[in-house]
């Protein structure tokens, strides 16, 4: 693995997966293999679990640690041509190619504007690092995507699921505010890529991009997708249409243990307490939310590892 921003970069999921299962079983086997190396975590948002599991993955594998908090900083300039009068103190193009004599591998974290689409969707800052650094890049989450939750959402189903082709269902909940499609979208790429039953299920109007939902079912009856799922993935996103607005608080789609059934409840934390999902389903037997959590190391690291490996 030469970068790992997208779930594509993975050159055999299957194997990914064991391996990363494997690690969880002995963290330290690899311990000398990041020796003499350094990870650097840049955060342009806050972070608790990526921030602390990638770190700990990265320590697990020898490795030292820098994070910096960039917009705590400086504001970096991303545009061709911007003449720096105003903000802007440094350009990504300097910014990049420095932290690269610094740092072994960059991690990167940016969340989008949701104001505008095509902006969101060039992922101009994850793509900047991609284009002007000189070390491989990890996605800690972009404008878009997710794909470090998204591995250890596979670990997790991978390592609890009872059959061949578990039925998992991805369904919208309610949320105060308007969050990204970020998380949404890499769980639904990374179980088209998985050999499950995957239906989508969420209000009319709240479709994500076709281009990565593409022939995923879409059931608007959540009730009705719910029957028989093994696994169930709730998550808020905003508007992908009308970009970035709340247009639907509907308290019926919170997730309730009625709904859930014997199903496995899934959430990438932090999760808003009886408004996304009730105290019961999050406290009960069927919530391997914390496990899920714990397993984000273990994405982490085997993505550090087979990167490591290529240097």
């Amino acid at each position: 693995m030469k970068k790992y921003t997208a779930i594509k970069d993975i050159s055999n999921l299957s194997n990914t997966i064991k391996e990363a299962i494997l690690l969880k079983m002995n963290p330290f086997e690899y311990s000398n293999l990041g020796q003499h190396k350094t990870l650097a975590m840049l955060f342009f948002n806050a972070s608790l679990r990526t921030r602390l599991s990638t770190e700990k993955a990265a320590k697990n594998l020898g490795m030292s640690v820098m994070v910096l908090n960039i917009n705590d900083a400086w504001n970096l300039e991303f545009e061709d041509g911007t003449i720096m009068n105003a903000n802007s103190s440094e350009h990504i193009k300097e910014a990049a190619q420095v932290i690269s004599q610094y740092a072994d591998v960059i991690a990167v974290r940016a969340f989008p504007s949701l104001t505008n689409k095509e902006k969101d969707e060039s992922e101009y800052v994850l793509n900047s690092f991609v284009k002007y650094a000189t070390a491989p890049i990890i996605n800690m989450e972009s404008a878009t995507a997710h794909p470090l939750q998204a591995l250890a959402d596979a670990i997790t189903i991978s390592e609890l699921t009872q059959k061949a082709k578990p039925k998992v269902v991805l369904s919208w909940a309610p949320h105060p505010r308007a969050l990204p499609q970020a998380v949404a979208n890499s769980f639904v790429e990374m179980m088209q890529n998985l050999d499950v039953e995957l239906t989508i299920t969420h209000p009319e109007g709240y479709e994500l991009n076709p281009k990565i939902t593409k022939n995923t079912p879409i059931n608007y009856n959540q009730k009705e997708a719910l029957q028989n799922a093994d696994f169930v993935y709730v998550k808020n996103w905003s508007n992908y249409k009308d970009y970035g607005k709340v247009l639907n608080q509907d308290a019926n789609w919170m997730m309730t243990q009625d709904k859930l059934g014997n199903a496995k409840f899934m959430h990438c934390l932090p999760v808003r307490r009886n408004v996304v999902v009730e105290d019961a389903v999050l406290d009960g037997k069927n919530s391997i939310v914390i496990q899920q959590a714990n397993n984000r190391t273990y994405a982490a690291q085997i993505v550090l590892k087979q990167i490591l490996e290529n240097l």
